[in-house]
């Protein structure tokens, strides 16, 4: 039999599917489809009525040029179910579609957060992607990692913000999510290569629980005032920052940005998860201060790489030669 492809525009008529991974989830589909800009759509593989895997595509504007540029992007390569195909088989189907289809309507394509590099390296290769190493960076959630892999420096800076009197917590109302976008959005306003979602976004995660743990919400506080705040995605026995800020020019003292990071690993710690994952570390050969101030939290560098396509076929061709 042959592998058939299916395609969802709609969370609503996307039937029951099982999964752990939150960037291939029906409930993640559905956030998004309530974001403004976001256009979601999940393909979900089968072979004479068994289910084999599932992809979540993302297409979105761009960061730098909302207005004309559409980027659809993939986290990791998909989410595979027991069966006789080799996930590879069902990955080079889902792939050859997303990119026959997709492309018409972006300009780049991309894979990111690979959790293994080299998997569909050949199928890239022949669907015309080019590669880039990139950077993760990933705690191991075991107290004693913790203490010994932190920095000094962090440490201290963790304590004297408690001392001086800020509070950590876990948002549990609307209201409180619309405070933490507020402090977000004047955050990154200046961070133009950092695309941030609408308030809605949010107030979907938020709604969208059901008694799972799909995401939880942090706050630092310092006399009732918010000053910092993080929020991560649970993914099986892994946990994702998305988005972490404070307002550190105005209290330099409280370490608010610190604080939020620290309550959202704390957080995870205690619930058992086994991993801890910061979105986006960068590439390898560029100076980033947002990787030096995550590594201070005890993480390790993983090397990784993401895939493009671009819908220019000179300017693809040409990348292709320069990264082969």
């Amino acid at each position: 039999m042959a592998i058939r492809l299916t395609t969802y525009e709609h969370s609503a008529d996307v039937p029951a599917l099982p999964g752990t991974n939150i960037f291939h989830s029906t409930e993640l589909f559905s956030v998004l489809e309530l974001t403004p800009g976001y256009r979601p759509v999940l393909l979900v593989a089968t072979e004479d009525g068994q289910l084999l895997g599932k992809l979540l595509c993302i297409t979105r504007p761009s960061a730098r040029l909302a207005h004309f540029v559409h980027t659809t992007y993939i986290y990791g390569t998909g989410e595979y179910f027991p069966s006789s195909r080799r996930r590879e088989e069902v990955f080079e189907e889902f792939l050859s579609y997303f990119t026959q289809c997709f492309l018409e309507r972006s300009f780049l394509l991309e894979f990111r957060n690979l959790e293994e590099p080299l998997f569909g390296y050949r199928y890239f290769r022949q669907n015309g992607y080019f590669a880039v190493k990139w950077l993760r960076v990933e705690n191991t959630l075991r107290k004693d990692a913790m203490l010994q892999w932190m920095s000094s420096s962090r440490k201290r800076q963790i304590a004297q913000g408690l001392k001086r009197g800020a509070t950590m917590e876990v948002a549990s109302s609307e209201a409180e999510i619309r405070e933490f976008f507020g402090l977000l959005k004047k955050y990154y306003s200046p961070k133009i290569h950092r695309h941030l979602p609408e308030e809605s976004f949010f107030l979907a995660l938020q709604r969208e629980q059901q008694g799972e743990r799909l995401s939880r919400t942090f706050l630092v506080r310092y006399k009732g005032k918010l000053i910092g705040g993080s929020i991560c995605l649970f993914s099986g026995d892994k946990a994702y920052l998305l988005f972490s800020g404070g307002l550190r020019k105005s209290y330099p003292l409280h370490y608010p940005g610190v604080l939020a990071v620290w309550k959202a690993i704390s957080y995870c710690l205690e619930q058992g998860y086994e991993k801890f994952e910061f979105i986006n570390a960068g590439l390898p050969f560029q100076k980033y201060g947002y990787r030096d101030f995550i590594l201070r939290f005890g993480g390790r560098q993983l090397s990784s790489r993401r895939w493009f396509k671009i819908r220019w076929n000179w300017l693809n061709r040409l990348l292709v030669w320069l990264y082969l």
